[in-house]
């Protein structure tokens, strides 16, 4: 898909962004975010099974020294961060950094390959409008995506504080933080619930709003014609730096979110 031809620049930016969808309204499904997404945890998964059934107690190969690598520093981080005890928390970690970090890697993907190759798809297997074939290859630009992963992180930091503080020790812990004092129990409740509320907030929104202003960038470098290849090259090395790091912040703040609801007052 070019960026000239038929398509104002205005057009162009606009069909970049918009998801692939089924549906209306609330239940709107974008089919490519899910592809995409289930299709890079199977990677994920598969990878580290390889890796796991080739394992040798001996001399390890370079693909196993890279899996243990990645493992290692996982396992390094939630020692130090989380203070109870819960074999989920290790897994979990390990899951969301290597997921978010694949689904992140997919910006580094030259903004037109997988768009015009699914409008090809379309157009000659499927008879569609060209310009009615919808791609987007990085889940983590969707919102819908980003809150996915944050509920899911919420919910466990529900349950985790209700399994270890109970459902009064945690109702007690609403009400009376920071002020410890029966009056001041509205005052803590509105702080407290602002602050719960808060956090899956910001870790959806940091993630999508990082990873959507590369993703627009991108685009924008794209516009360019003639020297869209090495201004790519600049920025795609320049992101190589924010892609690990908002994987790793989104798992080092799920880890230090559970580790306070496993901590009891």
């Amino acid at each position: 898909m070019a960026a000239g031809g038929e398509q104002t620049q205005s057009q162009y930016i606009i069909h970049h962004l918009t998801n692939w969808s089924v549906g209306e309204g609330f239940w709107t499904w974008h089919v490519d975010t899910l592809i995409w997404s289930i299709g890079l945890g199977l990677i994920f998964l598969a990878i580290f099974r390889s890796a796991a059934k080739k394992a040798d107690t001996g001399v390890p190969g370079k693909f196993q020294c890279f899996i243990e690598m990645i493992v290692e520093f996982v396992n390094d981080t939630v020692t130090g961060t989380f203070h109870g005890r819960n074999p989920l928390i290790a897994p979990l970690a390990l899951t969301i950094f290597v997921w978010v970090l694949l689904m992140n890697l997919m910006d580094l993907v030259p903004v037109d390959f997988i768009p015009y190759l699914a409008q090809v798809i379309g157009e000659h297997v499927f008879g569609m409008d060209p310009h009615h074939v919808y791609m987007k290859v990085v889940p983590t630009t969707d919102l819908n995506m980003t809150f996915a992963l944050s509920i899911g992180v919420f919910v466990l930091m529900i349950y985790y504080s209700i399994k270890i503080k109970g459902i009064g020790g945690f109702m007690k812990e609403l009400s009376f933080t920071p002020f410890n004092h029966w009056a001041f129990i509205p005052v803590n409740l509105v702080l407290e619930l602002v602050t719960l509320f808060a956090k899956p907030l910001s870790l959806a929104l940091r993630l999508f709003g990082n990873l959507y202003a590369g993703e627009l960038i991108f685009i924008l470098i794209a516009l360019t014609g003639l020297y869209q290849l090495p201004m790519h090259f600049v920025w795609a090395v320049f992101h190589l730096l924010v892609i690990p790091l908002q994987a790793f912040i989104f798992m080092m703040l799920t880890i230090v979110y559970l580790s306070m609801a496993h901590e009891d007052h």
